[in-house]
């Protein structure tokens, strides 16, 4: 009886082993040739002035806390979205918000009076009231001794149509920043008219309800929201080990904190690979993910990357980070 507990211990023993070892090998980023090509970088809200992340809540005023300006660009411009790419950028990601006659203002903020020289809600206005406000208005980097945008941001606020028809063959990222499905079914309809090739090049991420009234409409449109980050994330971890890759990961968009990267099955090489495969974009963004407007904005941030690193990287300066690819 002895003897036969001992050879069962040892070949569960010797089966539990090959278990591990199997494991490994198939995540293993050693076997896997690594890429040759440069990082995808994308230029979180344009070139815009940043600021501090420290204590930052959902109602903080951040144009009231930017570092020193070091360039004249404003945020969800079109003028910070072209000296975005011509610094490097390969994706631009902008802000939209839905407008008292249905279009889509290109602007970050839920209200409109951190920025701006106006008050209430851009609902509260159509998009040529829109235009007549300054959005330069709020910014200070001195408790509001001085405001060196005040004055130059009157009509820079662009409509998303504005920024498809100036952009049509740039690659863009689009966030829905509400949670009404309406604002979806509106953008799908939007959308729906741009040719082919150019709804090939966007990607929208927002909201669970306006990115699931979108993906009913547009189903070939790449899209993120937190419904489908989890979706595809926690079937990975479930099953990823195996090299199964869950629906819930097909073409479609992750940003993924550099913090937790590395607890999934085959990072990075491995699992880079196999999102490519199933067309999946990578976005990695800095932290923890509890905010993911973290970028990598130094060098520094830059040497935090796995070795030969080749998905996409989220950048808030994308004037510093570009020199250090391109």
């Amino acid at each position: 009886m002895n003897r036969l507990k001992k050879i069962i211990r040892s070949k569960t023993f010797m089966i539990l082993a090959a278990l591990v070892i199997l494991i490994y090998l198939n995540n293993s980023s050693l076997f896997v040739k690594q890429g040759s090509g440069e990082p995808i970088l994308l230029a979180h809200r344009g070139l815009a002035q940043t600021f501090a992340m420290e204590g930052i809540e959902n109602d903080t005023c951040t144009a009231e806390r930017i570092h020193q300006p070091e360039h004249p660009y404003l945020e969800n411009t079109i003028a910070s979205m072209n000296a975005a790419f011509q610094a490097g950028a390969d994706i631009v990601e902008f802000d939209v918000h839905i407008t008292k006659d249905d279009q889509f203002a290109v602007f970050h903020d839920w209200t409109i009076g951190c920025r701006t020289d106006g008050e209430g809600v851009t609902r509260d206005y159509t998009m040529a009231e829109l235009k007549k406000l300054d959005i330069g208005y709020g910014y200070t980097a001195d408790g509001g001794q001085t405001y060196p945008f005040r004055g130059k941001g009157i009509g820079q606020m662009p409509s998303m149509t504005e920024v498809l028809e100036q952009f049509p063959d740039k690659a863009l990222l689009i966030n829905v920043k509400s949670s009404d499905p309406a604002e979806g079914e509106l953008l799908a309809a939007y959308l729906s008219k741009l040719p082919k090739q150019q709804q090939n090049l966007l990607a929208v991420y927002g909201g669970d309800e306006p990115i699931a009234a979108l993906k009913e409409r547009l189903p070939e449109l790449r899209v993120m929201s937190k419904d489908t980050m989890k979706s595809c994330l926690l079937s990975y971890l479930s099953v990823g080990w195996t090299g199964y890759m869950p629906a819930a990961c097909e073409h479609t968009q992750l940003h993924i904190p550099n913090k937790i990267a590395p607890l999934l099955w085959g990072w990075p090489d491995k699992f880079l690979s196999r999102m490519e495969q199933a067309d999946t974009r990578i976005m990695i963004v800095a932290g923890d993910g509890s905010d993911f407007s973290g970028g990598f904005d130094t060098l520094e941030d830059i040497k935090k990357l796995p070795d030969h690193y080749t998905g996409g990287i989220w950048t808030n300066r994308i004037d510093r980070i570009a020199p250090l690819f391109k």
